[in-house]
C-alpha cells in the first residue's frame, strides 16, 4: 500500500487526519509532503540520526484492558533492543506511571533502563497529579529542565523541544502550555535558522483532535505560530493511545500508540478510556516508534511497529 500525498498546497491542506492501525507504517517527509508505505524499519543515513519514541506506559495500571502493563512495557523495550538502526536516544511522551507512586516511577525507570539509551521525558497528566507528585517527577525525570519541566536540546542538526501541557488543564481536560512556557519557547527558537529541523514533543496533542474529550491543547496555536518560519517541524505526542497524523503547512503531527492499552477512536464511544480488546489481540494495538532524519536530502521517516 502506498499513499502518495504529493500535489498542490490545496491538496495538502485538505489532509486533516489519518488513522493507522496494524503493522509499521513508514512516513517519509520531504518538503513537507509525506508518503507512506508498510515497511520493517526506518534507518538514518550516516549523516543523519534516528531515535525512538515510546508513550503511555501507565506502570501501575492493572485493569481488564491490560492486567499487566509491566509485561507490555518490557515487550516494547525488547522491540527497541531489536531495532537495527542503532537509535541515538529515546523520548517518552508521558504517562510513565498510572498513579505517580514512587514504586511505579522506580519500576518504570528500571524497565526503560534496559534499553541502554539516554531517555528524554515529557510528563503526562498521570505523572503529575498534585504539587507533591510534580516535584517527584521533576526530581527523577526533569533535572536541568526549565520552569515546569520544559527544555530543549540539539542532536545531529535537529533541534528538539520538550513541552509540558498537562499541569493547568482546561475545560474537558484540554492541555495548556501557559504564557511563561510560550515566552520561553519564543526565546529558545531565537537564533535558530529557518532551515533547522524542529521536533517538538509533549504528552497531549498540539492540535485539536477531540476537544470534547480533552484531546488537544488550548493555546497550542500560539506556540505553533512561533514555528511558522521553519521549513520542517515535526510534533510528536501520546495521550490518545492510537496513531493519527496531520499535515498543516510546515508542520507534521504524529500521535503514538501506548505500551499499555488502546483507547477508542473519537466518535466511536461515549468517552475516552481504556478499550477492552480480545486478550490475544492486545499487542496489535500497542507499539513503539522509530524516527530517522537524513540531513541531505532533508528527509524524516517515522516507523510505527506494534508489539504483536
Amino acid at each position: 500500500m502506498i499513499d502518495d500525498l504529493a500535489g498542490s498546497p490545496d491538496r495538502r491542506q485538505t489532509l486533516k487526519c489519518m488513522l493507522w492501525a496494524g503493522t509499521g507504517v513508514l512516513w517519509t517527509v520531504a518538503g513537507g509532503v509525506p508518503a507512506s508505505r508498510l515497511i520493517g524499519s526506518a534507518k538514518a543515513a550516516e549523516s543523519g540520526v534516528s531515535f525512538v519514541q515510546i508513550s503511555d506506559s501507565h506502570i501501575g495500571f492493572s485493569k481488564p484492558a491490560n492486567p499487566d502493563a509491566r509485561a507490555t512495557l518490557d515487550a516494547a523495550i525488547d522491540k527497541v533492543l531489536a531495532m537495527p538502526g542503532n537509535p541515538a536516544f529515546m523520548i517518552h511522551t508521558g504517562d510513565i506511571t498510572h498513579t505517580a507512586k514512587p514504586q511505579e516511577f522506580e519500576d518504570a525507570s528500571q524497565m526503560i533502563g534496559r534499553s541502554k539509551l539516554d531517555v528524554h521525558y515529557a510528563p503526562g497528566e498521570h505523572d503529575i497529579l498534585d504539587p507533591a507528585t510534580r516535584t517527584a517527577y521533576l526530581e527523577r525525570f526533569g533535572k536541568g529542565a526549565t520552569g515546569g519541566g520544559w527544555y530543549s536540546f540539539d542532536h545531529g542538526g535537529v533541534h528538539f523541544v520538550s513541552l509540558v501541557n498537562v499541569v493547568d488543564l482546561k475545560k474537558n481536560g484540554l492541555g495548556s502550555l501557559g504564557a511563561d512556557q510560550i515566552a520561553w519557547l519564543d526565546d529558545d527558537l531565537k537564533g535558530k535558522s529557518a532551515s533547522t529541523p524542529i521536533v517538538l514533543f509533549a504528552h497531549m496533542p498540539l492540535w485539536m483532535i477531540a476537544p470534547e474529550w480533552g484531546w488537544g491543547t488550548e493555546d497550542s496555536a500560539q506556540a505553533l505560530a512561533l514555528l511558522s518560519r521553519f521549513g520542517s517541524v515535526t510534533v510528536l505526542n501520546g495521550h490518545i493511545h492510537q496513531l493519527m497524523q496531520k499535515v498543516e503547512g510546515n508542520v507534521t503531527f504524529h500521535t503514538a500508540r501506548s505500551t499499555a492499552f488502546p483507547q477508542p477512536a473519537p466518535g466511536t464511544a461515549p468517552s475516552p478510556g481504556p478499550k477492552l480488546v480480545p486478550a490475544g489481540e492486545l499487542r496489535k494495538w500497542l507499539g513503539v516508534r522509530e524516527v530517522a532524519y537524513t540531513v541531505s536530502p532533508t528527509e524524516l521517516a517515522v516507523t510505527d511497529a506494534d508489539l504483536a
